[in-house]
């Protein structure tokens, strides 16, 4: 069984980034996946506020993050950009955190103008973690609706757009699956 990663970056609990991440959980997990969880809202504000990268809990998220056989990096985006306490957490990583690993970005805004956010912002610094980013999936804030758990994906191309790329993301992983057990 392929362990995947789901990281959020998302500061609220409620967040629209949050429902759809734990939405592509339950989607990878009827696929027969293992989905380890993590959020940054669970981690030790101390340990990240204080770049504390020796931490157990440091420690212990590296190590899911580098045995994963695939990780899903999703966030809100503020200011133009990923969340600063994804960023947070991820400048105390390992720089090769990510290396060879294939890696679905995922960004929620509130308007199609932030979508360049996916582009500048995600995927450079998933990549400078050595990242093998997918193309990724920006969702505006109308296309979903936090409070439907089952499926907080309201907009019909959207849903598509989403379960095209994670059966792309699965694809991979179970190739390379197949290529290392050959």
């Amino acid at each position: 069984m392929s362990e995947i990663v789901v990281l959020s970056g998302s500061p609220s609990e409620s967040s629209r980034s949050e429902s759809v991440l734990k939405f592509i959980g339950s989607l990878l997990i009827e696929e027969g996946f293992s989905v380890t969880h993590i959020s940054i809202r669970d981690l030790s504000k101390d340990v990240l506020f204080n770049g504390e990268f020796n931490s157990p809990t440091v420690k212990d998220v590296t190590k899911l993050i580098q045995e994963a056989e695939g990780v899903i990096v999703g966030s809100p985006v503020y200011k133009s950009s990923y969340s600063g306490m994804l960023k947070t957490l991820l400048d105390i990583l390992p720089q090769d955190v990510l290396e060879d690993t294939p890696v679905l970005p995922l960004m929620t805004g509130g308007s199609s103008s932030h979508l360049l956010a996916l582009e500048y912002a995600l995927k450079p610094l998933l990549a400078s973690l050595k990242g093998l980013n997918l193309k990724g999936v920006y969702l505006e804030d109308f296309q979903i609706d936090k409070t439907k758990i089952n499926n907080p994906i309201i907009h019909t191309k959207a849903l598509e757009r989403l379960t095209k790329q994670v059966a792309y993301f699965t694809k991979i992983i179970n190739s390379k699956q197949t290529n290392i057990l050959l």
